[in-house]
């Protein structure tokens, strides 16, 4: 009986544990992976203040406004924006501009980063992009791993030209499960990204990359996304890539196919 009692009291320790630290679980402002790379694409940074008064460093990327479509680039939950510098150097290849902003929380921005800030973030540089003369119609969204539930929250109901989810999950709580099978997530969990729900209310153009061999987010959360999207909808799906897509000629051809086909 004194076992059960313990082994009880340690289980809710634990989940207190989990309920109060999550964020810092969830997020990973500090993590970095790819110092080396050097940008080869010219970029101005720029400063997009939300509506609660906080600064988000962007990378803009102008090749022509009036001609090409414009990505709005939603990263990760981990790194500065340095980390993508690999996947933006391609963009130069691309008739796109692109647009790629950090986090509340992240690359020296202040605020802590939550669901609900996240997607203040992301509303607030789409209307920034307004400010400057563009409209739904001209942008693409983009979204990466946490930064598919921002863009799926965003499009809802919205007509832009066009969505890409890189590595998409279905929600937040079905991946947390895979990495705590034992923890009653569904209950604990405060940022939810319920991306299952809210791809039924999109209806523009889609593109789910995802490979097969993601340790993260599982390759079945990527497909389903797929199939329940409405059309019209794209795949690149591959055998051997995990959750960071290799970036090689066959994904840039696809996602520049994509691109031009909203043209």
């Amino acid at each position: 009986m004194s076992i059960i009692i313990a082994s009880s009291f340690i289980y809710l320790i634990v989940l207190v544990f989990l309920f109060f630290f999550q964020r810092s679980l969830l997020y990973h402002p500090n993590v970095n992976n790819y110092f080396n790379d050097k940008l080869k694409v010219d970029i101005e940074e720029v400063q997009i203040k939300t509506a609660d008064d906080i600064n988000l460093l962007g990378w803009f990327h102008k090749k022509d406004l009036n001609r090409f479509k414009t990505v709005v680039y939603f990263h990760g939950n981990a790194g500065k924006l340095e980390n993508r510098i690999h996947k933006l150097n391609h963009f130069k290849d691309i008739d796109v501009n692109f647009l790629i902003i950090s986090w509340r929380g992240f690359s020296g921005n202040s605020g802590k980063p939550t669901e609900t800030g996240l997607y203040e973030d992301g509303k607030s540089t789409i209307d920034w992009l307004k400010n400057i003369g563009l409209s739904d119609k001209d942008i693409v969204l983009y979204g990466e791993s946490l930064g598919t539930g921002i863009a799926t929250h965003i499009a809802q109901n919205r007509k832009f030209a066009g969505l890409v989810l890189e590595t998409p999950f279905t929600s937040m709580v079905d991946a947390a499960k895979k990495v705590y099978p034992y923890i009653p997530v569904g209950l604990l969990l405060k940022d939810r990204f319920e991306n299952e729900k809210k791809i039924k209310n999109i209806n523009i153009p889609v593109l789910v990359m995802h490979g097969e061999a993601d340790q993260i987010v599982p390759f079945k959360m990527g497909k389903k996304i797929y199939e329940i999207a409405n059309k019209p909808k794209y795949s690149y799906f591959t055998k051997h890539d995990n959750h960071m897509m290799e970036y090689d000629e066959k994904l840039v051809f696809a996602l520049s196919s994509f691109i031009k086909s909203l043209n």
